[in-house]
C-alpha cells in the first residue's frame, strides 16, 4: 500500500484523520502549499487532481513558472569527516562528488527495494 499519489509530475501525500473521518494530504517537493482532502478515497483523488490543475492554472494566469517537484538538486548536511572521505573516494575513482553521491543513493535505494 502506498501513502502517495501522482498526477502531472507531482506527488501528494495521503493521510487519514480518525477524529475528523477525513483523508487529506499535500503536494510534496514544492514550496507552495497545495493541499486537498476528501471523505472517501475517490474524493481525495479528485480533490488532489483539482488542486494540481488549479495550481497550474493560477501559475499560467499570473505568468509564472510552476514549481517542479524534485528538481534533482538538494542540500545535504553531513559531518566534515564524512564529506572529506566522500570527496577523497570520488577523486580516487575519477568521479565528481555529485556523481559519487548519486551513485551511493541509487545503490542504497536498490538494496532497500
Amino acid at each position: 500500500m502506498s501513502n502517495t499519489m501522482n498526477y502531472k509530475g507531482y506527488t501528494g501525500s495521503v493521510e487519514f484523520s480518525e477524529n475528523d473521518r477525513l483523508f487529506y494530504g499535500k503536494v510534496m517537493g514544492v514550496r507552495a502549499l497545495i493541499s486537498y482532502e476528501g471523505t472517501t478515497a475517490l474524493e481525495l483523488i479528485q480533490d488532489f487532481h483539482t488542486a494540481i490543475d488549479d495550481y497550474l492554472s493560477l501559475c499560467e494566469e499570473k505568468g509564472i513558472e510552476p514549481e517542479k517537484a524534485y528538481k534533482g538538486s538538494f542540500n545535504v548536511r553531513i559531518s566534515p569527516e564524512l564529506h572529506r572521505e566522500a570527496a577523497i573516494y570520488a577523486n580516487e575513482h575519477e568521479m565528481s562528488l555529485n556523481s559519487f553521491i548519486a551513485y551511493a543513493v541509487s545503490s542504497q535505494l536498490a538494496v532497500l527495494k
